[in-house]
C-alpha cells in the first residue's frame, strides 16, 4: 500500500490550470485568441482550480505582435465570465515580460497596471535565481495586496540533482530567502522538464520540514518524466501542481489533469475534480484545433524529447540553436554545439537555462562553435558577463570575463551591485518618443517593453495603418468528416 491510501489527514491536491497561458505557449507557439477561450471560461470557473494561468510569459509579445490584439484587455475580458478563480501570471522580475532588465519605474508600472487589469498570483522568476531581481516586484505585489509566488528554476549540472551548484542545499536555502522575502508559496519552475521522479520526492519531502508556505511544483513533459515526478511529489506532499486539459498537454507542454484526477481518486490526495466535465472541455479544444494546427511541431514522430534527459537543453532552446545554424549553412555542426554549451554555461556562471539565459547561452555558444571561441561575441552575453542579469550561481571564468569585457560598451569593470540600481528611469523618456500614440498607460507600457513592435501595434490599434492579413483572425477550417 502507497503513502497515497494510508489512513492521515485529507489533504486534496489543488491543481492550476496552465491551458490559457502555458499550454498553448507550449504547443501553438502562444497562439490561442482570447476569442476562443471565452466559448469555456465560465465552464472552466466551475472546475474548482487552485488557479487559472491566463496571462504573462509570451503572451505579452506574441499578443501585440502576432495576433492583433491589446494584450491588456485579455485578463479583463476573461474576468467577465471566470469570477471564482484566481487569475495568475508569469513574472520574468526585473525582465518583467520581455527580454531584458527594465528600470524600477517600469516595474512598478507593470504590476500596478497588472493587479489593476485582473491579476491575483504573480508567479516572479529570475534567470538567475538572483532574489535582488525580485525585490521592486515584490513591494508593489504587496503594495496591491496580491499574492506573491516565489519561482525558483530548477537547473541541473549532472543527470540527477547534485554536484557543487544545484543541490539539495541551493534548493532549500533559495526557498527560505524566499519565505523570508513574503512569499505566500514557493513554486519549483522545471521550465525543462529534468526534474527526475525520486529527486522530486527528496525535494519535497525536505522543502516540506523547513517551508510553512504552500509548495508548488511546475514541470513540463518534455523529457517524458513529468506525471511520475508529479506522482513522487505529491506523494511527498506538493501542494499544488500545474497541468493542461489534455489537448494542450504533453510534447513540451504540462501534463494532462484527467489522469492525475483519476489516479488519486480514492485516496487522501483525491483532488475531488470532476473527470467527465474535464474531458467536456477538452472537446472544445479538439474542436478548434485545425485554426492552430499550423503551429504544432510536427518534425518528429516522438512525443517526447528523450535527448533532453542526456544534454539537458530545453526544447525551445534547441529550436532556437537548430534556426541559427540552419542560417549560417552550419546544420552538420549541431553535435558540437551541443557540447560547447555545457562549457560555455560554465564559464558564464552556471545560468539555469531559462529565457533569456538559455538564448544567450546558446546563441554564444553558436558563435564559439562557428567563429572560433569568443572571437564574436553577442551583446547580451556581454551584459550578462558585466553583471546585468544579476549574480550568477557560480563565479564566471576570469579569463573569458577579460575577453568578452574587452570591448564591451558599457565598461570592463563588471558591476556587483542590484542590476537595476544602474538603470536610469525610462518611462518619461518613452513617452517622449511615443508621444499622441500611445494614448493611454497600457498603451505606454507596450512600447515601453517592445519599442519596435510596440509602436507598430499601435498604428494598428488606431488605425494608422491596416491590419495585415497575417495578423487577422482566422476561421478554423471545417473538420474532416469521417475516417
Amino acid at each position: 500500500m502507497t503513502d497515497l491510501m494510508k489512513d492521515g489527514p485529507i489533504h486534496p491536491v489543488k491543481f492550476q490550470d496552465n491551458t490559457f497561458r502555458d499550454g498553448h505557449q507550449s504547443i501553438y507557439a502562444t497562439r490561442m485568441r482570447t476569442e476562443d477561450m471565452i466559448p469555456i471560461a465560465e465552464e472552466m470557473d466551475q472546475m474548482g482550480f487552485w488557479a487559472m494561468e491566463v496571462w504573462g510569459g509570451a503572451t505579452f509579445d506574441t499578443m501585440h505582435r502576432f495576433l492583433g490584439e491589446d494584450p491588456w484587455e485579455r485578463p479583463k475580458i476573461l474576468k467577465k465570465y471566470i469570477k471564482k478563480t484566481p487569475f495568475t501570471m508569469l513574472l520574468r522580475g526585473q525582465n518583467l515580460v520581455g527580454y531584458r532588465n527594465y528600470a524600477d519605474d517600469v516595474v512598478r508600472a507593470f504590476v500596478d497596471k497588472a493587479c489593476e487589469v485582473g491579476i491575483d498570483i504573480f508567479r516572479v522568476f529570475d534567470a538567475l535565481n538572483d532574489i535582488r531581481n525580485f525585490e521592486t516586484c515584490v513591494e508593489r505585489i504587496k503594495a496591491n495586496k496580491k499574492h506573491f509566488e516565489g519561482a525558483i528554476c530548477y537547473s541541473l549540472t549532472e543527470p540527477h540533482m547534485g554536484g557543487d551548484v544545484f543541490n539539495m542545499e541551493y534548493y532549500k536555502k533559495m526557498a527560505k530567502s524566499l519565505e523570508a522575502m513574503g512569499a505566500d508559496s514557493i513554486v519549483i519552475k522545471d521550465m525543462a522538464g529534468i526534474i527526475a521522479p525520486y529527486d522530486s520526492y527528496d525535494l519535497f519531502t525536505e522543502l516540506k520540514k523547513i517551508i510553512k508556505v504552500p509548495l508548488h511544483l511546475h514541470t513540463h513533459y518534455t523529457s517524458g518524466m513529468a506525471s511520475m515526478s508529479y506522482l513522487k511529489a505529491i506523494e511527498a506532499g506538493v501542494d499544488i501542481v500545474d497541468t493542461c486539459l489534455a489537448p494542450y498537454a504533453l510534447r513540451t507542454s504540462m501534463p494532462a489533469i484527467e489522469p492525475l484526477v483519476v489516479t488519486l481518486q480514492g485516496t487522501k490526495r483525491d483532488s475531488g475534480l470532476n473527470v467527465r466535465k474535464l474531458i467536456k472541455l477538452g472537446e472544445h479544444l479538439e474542436k478548434i484545433a485545425p485554426k492552430y494546427q499550423k503551429h504544432l511541431a510536427t518534425n518528429k514522430l516522438s512525443m517526447i524529447d528523450a535527448g533532453v534527459l542526456a544534454h539537458q537543453i530545453p526544447g525551445g532552446m534547441i529550436s532556437n540553436l537548430v534556426s541559427q545554424l540552419k542560417e549560417m549553412n552550419a546544420l552538420d555542426r549541431l553535435d558540437e554545439v551541443h557540447a560547447e554549451i555545457p562549457r560555455t554555461r560554465r564559464e558564464a556562471g552556471t545560468p539555469p537555462l531559462v529565457t533569456p539565459t538559455s538564448q544567450i547561452v546558446g546563441v554564444q555558444a553558436v558563435m564559439n562553435v562557428v567563429a572560433g571561441r569568443y572571437k564574436m561575441v553577442n551583446n547580451q552575453f556581454a551584459d550578462l558577463i558585466y553583471g546585468l542579469y544579476g549574480k550568477t550561481p557560480t563565479s564566471i571564468d576570469p579569463e573569458v570575463q577579460k575577453v568578452v569585457l574587452k570591448r564591451h560598451k558599457r565598461g570592463q569593470t563588471p558591476i556587483t551591485g542590484r542590476p537595476a540600481d544602474y538603470l536610469e528611469p525610462e518611462l518619461a523618456e518613452d513617452k517622449k518618443k511615443i508621444g499622441d500614440l500611445a494614448k493611454t498607460e497600457e498603451d505606454l507600457l507596450v512600447y515601453a517593453l517592445y519599442p519596435a513592435t510596440g509602436e507598430q501595434y499601435l498604428k494598428w490599434k488606431y488605425g494608422i495603418e491596416p491590419l495585415p492579413e497575417s495578423v487577422k483572425p482566422t476561421a478554423a477550417p471545417e473538420a474532416v468528416k469521417g475516417k
